[in-house]
C-alpha cells in the first residue's frame, strides 16, 4: 500500500469515513472463551462479550490460555476477519490470540443512536468486556485504523494496568480536518450517504482505493460484504466524538508503544 492510499485509509477512518456461531452471554456473566464453552472452528472458540451498555460483541479466541496474549482490534467498516492471516500465521502459534467485531460491525450489535459511537467510553467499555469475556490477563493490544482510537479510549478510561503494550497499525489517534485529503473528503460524504445506491457505490470504490494491488476476487468479495454490514450510524457517530485527540493518552502511557504502517 503506497503512502497516498495509506493516508486515504487513515483519514477516511478518522473523518467518517464467514460469521461463526456465538455463545450467548448474559450481563455480568462473561463467556468462557478459553475453556471451550463456545462453538469451536479450526481450534478457535467463539464467544460473546456484553458491554456496559448491553451491546453484544462477537469475539473469537485461539491458542493456549496460559500463553502471552494479543488482542486485535480492527478498523472502521471492517471486522474480526481482518485478522485471518494473523490467526493462521505459524509465527503466532505460541500466543493466545483474541479478536472481536467492534460495535456496529460484523456480527456484533449495531445500535442505531449516533451517541453509541460518539462516546469514547462506549468503545473503552467494549474492550474491557472482551478482555473479561476472554479472560485475558495482560494482553498486547493491536489497534488498526479506528482500532487505534478504541485502544486509546480504553487506556483513557480503564488505565494501563491491564495492558502489556500497544501496537498502533496505521492507527487513528487524532481526528482533525488537516488529515483530510480531497479523495478522502469525497468518500467521507458518499460513504455515509443516506441514499443506499450512493452509499453502496461509494463502499465499493472506497475499498478498491485502499489497495495498491487488489486481493483475490474471493477476498475482495468478502471485504465488500463485511463493509456493507457496517451500521451507517457507526460512520456518522464516530466523527462526532467528544474526545477527538487521544495522543496525550498514548504519550502518558509508560508501556511500550509501536507505531507501524502496513
Amino acid at each position: 500500500m503506497d503512502h497516498t492510499r495509506r493516508g486515504l485509509v487513515a483519514t477516511l477512518a478518522a473523518l467518517g469515513a464467514a460469521a461463526l456461531p456465538l455463545q450467548t452471554a448474559w450481563p455480568g456473566a462473561p463467556a468462557r472463551a478459553d475453556t471451550g464453552d463456545g462453538p469451536r472452528t479450526n481450534g478457535r472458540a467463539a464467544f460473546t462479550a456484553r458491554s456496559a451498555d448491553g451491546t453484544a460483541l462477537a469475539g473469537e479466541a485461539a491458542g493456549d490460555p496460559d500463553a502471552p496474549e494479543i488482542l486485535f482490534i480492527h478498523g472502521l467498516r471492517q471486522s474480526r476477519l481482518s485478522w485471518d492471516r494473523q490467526f493462521a500465521d505459524p509465527a503466532l502459534a505460541a500466543f493466545r490470540l483474541v479478536r472481536f467485531d467492534l460495535r456496529g460491525h460484523g456480527d456484533s450489535d449495531k445500535p442505531d443512536a449516533l451517541a453509541a459511537y460518539a462516546d469514547p467510553d462506549r468503545w473503552a467499555d467494549d474492550v474491557a468486556a472482551v478482555i473479561a469475556a476472554a479472560r485475558l490477563r495482560r494482553p498486547v493490544v493491536v489497534g488498526w485504523s479506528l482500532g487505534g482510537y478504541v485502544a486509546g479510549a480504553y487506556l483513557r478510561k480503564h488505565g494501563p494496568a491491564g495492558v502489556a503494550g500497544i501496537n498502533l497499525v496505521d492507527a487513528v489517534t487524532r481526528l482533525s480536518p488537516d488529515l483530510l485529503t480531497p479523495l478522502a473528503g469525497d468518500f467521507s460524504g458518499t460513504a455515509t450517504s443516506h441514499d443506499l445506491a450512493t452509499r453502496a457505490a461509494a463502499t465499493a470504490d472506497f475499498l478498491a482505493a485502499c489497495f495498491h494491488r487488489l486481493p483475490s476476487d474471493r477476498e475482495f468479495q468478502q471485504m465488500l460484504v463485511v463493509n456493507g454490514m457496517t451500521a451507517r450510524a457507526a460512520n456518522e457517530g464516530f466523527v462526532k466524538t467528544s474526545v477527538p485527540d487521544l495522543e496525550p493518552v498514548f504519550a502518558a502511557y509508560d508501556g511500550p508503544v509501536r507505531r507501524s504502517m502496513p
